[in-house]
């Protein structure tokens, strides 16, 4: 199920949007006024975002647009317009628009192309984001959380727990970690890797939480459910 903001002051066409989107599922909401879709397209979280160029006699949809990328907002924006010319869907994508449908348009086909961004974004925000169980990890804004409390990480704590995610239910020795987080190619005889995991697992691990960093003993580590053997 997608959310779906449709910016589109002809309200017939609006409506034939939204009611097609509806009808597989989706949820679409219809914003007309220049003013009320700048505010919810930049207020709102929205899987995709149906953008019309022209809103009344005066208002390019492009200002909208511009406007969400310039607040950093990386929501999927498919842009409608009868202005089809090929210098018109060069200006549209270049103002931030991730795909241009020129009118008139078949729903199947803005059905279809609306399905491409959606799948292309999620595929991305999976690719940046780590998770196992209740706990996530954001490798770009390097941001943890446990259910909904966040987690202070230091560098290396990050490090530590992004390379235990990316490695789910396996078994990473002593060795394998000091090579991926401190670079290290020999073992400095200390313990090191054993300090540091434990001082992760107390931030990980708040009481009452469900254990995730399990010790596989005389061995090394293993993020999973369950513990070796249960």
């Amino acid at each position: 199920m997608w959310r779906c903001l449709v910016i589109e002051d002809d309200l017939e066409n609006a409506r034939y949007i939204a009611d097609g989107l509806r009808a597989q599922g989706h949820v679409a909401v219809i914003a007309a006024e220049p003013g009320e879709a700048l505010r919810r397209a930049t207020a709102e979280d929205w899987d995709v975002v149906v953008l019309d160029r022209m809103l009344g006699p005066r208002v390019d949809g492009l200002n909208i647009l511009q406007t969400m990328r310039g607040l950093g907002l990386r929501t999927p924006v498919l842009v409608l317009s009868a202005l089809s010319a090929l210098d018109e869907r060069v200006r549209g994508l270049k103002a931030g628009g991730d795909d241009y449908l020129g009118k008139p348009f078949a729903f199947s086909e803005l059905a279809a192309r609306i399905e491409a961004l959606v799948r292309r974004s999620r595929a991305g925000e999976e690719a940046r984001l780590l998770q196992m169980a209740d706990l996530r990890l954001d490798l770009v804004s390097r941001q943890a959380r446990r259910g909904a409390r966040p987690i202070a990480l230091k560098p290396r704590e990050f490090r530590l727990l992004a390379y235990l995610m990316m490695h789910p239910e396996q078994v990473l020795t002593r060795t394998m970690l000091l090579e991926a987080v401190w670079d290290y190619r020999f073992d400095p005889q200390t313990n090191l890797i054993d300090v540091q995991v434990s001082r992760l697992r107390q931030k990980v691990q708040a009481p009452g939480e469900a254990p995730l960093i399990h010790t596989v003993r005389g061995v090394g580590y293993r993020l999973g459910l369950r513990p070796e053997g249960a």
